[in-house]
């Protein structure tokens, strides 16, 4: 099993529960390819380095989750059509 972790930046224009049930559906995507979600960090409402579909804000998100190394690819591909999700990406952790 692979440590990575799930960066996603979620849209400002959605209400507070809507926000929550895009992580839930991130975090039941790991599940359902059988990864498992270590972590879950809420960094909040932060500026945009560039602006994006005519947005300068967005809630990220940091998802860390242990995995096969198919499943990332699995998880892209599914977050990549999620509305309300901006940016996304998944990175390999390194173990140090």
């Amino acid at each position: 099993m692979n440590k990575y972790e799930l960066a996603i930046v979620v849209t400002t224009k959605i209400e507070d529960e809507q926000r929550a049930e895009v992580v839930e559906r991130c975090k039941a995507l790991i599940e359902r390819f059988g990864g498992t979600v270590t972590n879950v960090d809420d960094w909040g409402k932060k500026r945009l380095a560039y602006e994006v579909q005519k947005m300068k804000e967005g809630f990220y998100y940091f998802i860390r989750f242990e995995a096969e190394s198919t499943v990332p690819g699995e998880i892209e591909s599914r977050v990549r059509i999620m509305d309300n999700v901006i940016r996304y990406l998944v990175v390999r952790q390194d173990e140090a």
